[in-house]
C-alpha cells in the first residue's frame, strides 16, 4: 500500500524480501536480478514496513545513511525493554513494569507489581502472541516453564528478555497515527478508537474523539518522535484509564489502526510516509469524514453484497488464507457519526459476527451518540 500511494508522486518503489533474500515488485511480486546491495547503491531514501528485520540486513541499510526512520527506531519497535526504556527516557506514561531473565525476577514482579499480571515477550511478540496472563499462583510454575523456554532460545549477540507489567483495567484502547519529516515537522492524524478480539485488532473507528484526549496523545507522539529524530510515520497505541492515556507499544511504522486514512483523510498515512521519507512536503492529516476500518482476517474473500453498501471501499493484501491472517481490511466512511453507525448496522446484517467481531455493537453506540 506504501508503493501504491507512491506512484502518484512519481516515486518508484523496490522491496526486499527478508524470507526470500530476492530484491522483488512490492506490487507484482516479481523478483529482481539485483543484490540488496545493488538495489540500496541504486535509490535515494530507504525505509521498513515491519519491525522484525535480521541484524546483517538492518546494519547494511543503517551505514548508507539513506534510512529511515533509522535502525534505532526500528529495533525499539521489535524490543519492549527497549522501547520502555524509551519511554522513559522521553517521559511518557506506561504501566508500571519489570524486566525479567531469570526466574527470581518473575517472581519479584509477582510481589512487586501484584495480580493479575500480564508479561510479554520483549522480542518476536503481535497480535497477542508471545503473551500470558498470570492470575493465581498455581499457573506460575507452567507459565515460567513456557518463558523459560523462550529465555533460552536467545543468544549472546541476541539476547531474549521478557516484561512484566502490572494489568491496567482501562476503559479502551486508542492509538495515534503520526508523521514527521527530516526537518522535525509533524502533523498527526486524529485518534483512533480499536476493538481487539485475542489480541489481534479487528476493528478500528476515527472521528469521534475529544480534544482533550488527543491533546495527550499528540503530547506523547511529539515526545517519542523527537526523542528518535524520527522521520515517517509513528503509531503508538494508548490504554485510555479514565481520560488518562498510558502507552501500551510503540509502532515504528504505518499501523493497521491508520487504514482508514486511505478513505477518512486528504492524504493517508502510506502516502504521508513516503513523503516524508522522500523529503516532500507532507499532507494534510485532518479528517475528512467520520471512518471505521474492519479487519478481515483469515477470510479467502467477503461477501460481494458488501460493496453494494454507501461509503464502503475494500483493500486486499494478496496473501493465502489461513486462520487469523491479515488478508484485507474494509474501510467505511459517512457524514456523520450516525450515517457511520448506520452504514455499519448495514455491514453487521452481511459479515457474520464469529468472523467479523464488534461491528454490530459499535454500529448502535454510533447511532446512539
Amino acid at each position: 500500500m506504501m508503493s501504491l500511494s507512491a506512484t502518484h508522486l512519481d516515486i518508484q518503489v523496490s522491496a526486499y524480501d527478508v524470507a526470500t533474500q530476492q530484491v522483488i515488485n512490492p506490487v507484482t511480486f516479481e523478483a529482481h536480478s539485483a543484490t540488496l546491495e545493488q538495489a540500496i547503491a541504486n535509490v535515494d531514501a530507504i525505509t521498513a514496513e515491519f519491525e522484525h528485520i535480521p541484524a546483517d540486513v538492518l546494519a547494511v541499510c543503517q551505514q548508507t545513511g539513506k534510512f529511515y526512520p533509522g535502525a534505532e527506531a526500528i529495533l525499539t519497535g521489535g524490543d519492549r525493554g527497549k522501547e520502555k526504556a524509551l519511554l522513559e527516557k522521553a517521559q511518557v506514561a506506561c504501566a508500571p513494569y519489570a524486566l525479567i531473565t531469570e526466574k527470581s525476577h518473575f517472581l519479584d514482579a509477582i510481589d512487586k507489581l501484584g495480580k493479575p499480571l500480564v508479561v510479554k515477550t520483549c522480542q518476536a511478540g503481535y497480535d497477542g502472541k508471545g503473551q500470558w496472563r498470570v492470575k493465581h499462583d498455581d499457573e506460575v510454575d507452567a507459565i515460567w516453564q513456557e518463558m523459560s523456554e523462550f529465555l533460552a532460545a536467545g543468544t549472546d549477540t541476541t539476547p531474549h528478555a521478557i516484561i512484566a507489567e502490572q494489568m491496567i483495567p482501562f476503559d479502551r484502547e486508542v492509538s495515534i497515527i503520526g508523521v514527521r519529516d527530516h526537518h522535525g515537522q509533524c502533523r498527526i492524524y486524529p485518534l483512533t478508537e480499536n476493538q481487539h478480539t485475542n489480541g489481534v485488532l479487528t476493528l478500528s473507528v476515527a472521528g469521534k474523539e475529544k480534544s482533550t484526549i488527543q491533546a495527550q496523545a499528540e503530547t506523547a507522539f511529539s515526545a517519542i518522535a523527537s526523542e528518535l529524530d524520527y522521520v515517517g510515520v509513528l503509531a503508538i497505541e494508548f490504554f485510555d484509564v479514565d481520560g488518562t492515556l498510558l502507552v501500551n507499544e510503540i509502532a515504528p511504522r504505518v499501523h493497521n489502526s491508520g487504514h482508514w486514512t486511505q478513505q477518512g483523510c486528504h492524504v493517508s498515512q502510506f502516502e504521508n510516509h513516503m513523503r516524508a521519507v522522500a523529503g516532500l512536503p507532507i499532507g494534510d492529516t485532518s479528517l475528512v469524514r467520520p471512518t471505521a476500518m474492519i479487519n478481515v482476517l483469515g477470510q479467502a474473500s467477503i461477501p460481494t453484497e458488501v460493496l453494494s453498501v454507501n461509503g464502503v471501499t475494500s483493500h486486499w493484501y494478496g496473501k493465502a488464507a489461513k486462520p487469523g491472517r491479515k488478508m484485507g481490511h474494509i474501510n467505511v466512511s459517512a457524514s456523520s457519526l450516525h450515517e457511520l453507525g448506520e452504514r455499519l448496522a448495514e455491514l453487521a446484517e452481511l459479515l457474520p459476527e464469529d468472523a467479523y467481531p464488534g461491528i454490530a455493537q459499535t454500529s448502535h453506540a454510533l447511532i446512539l451518540n
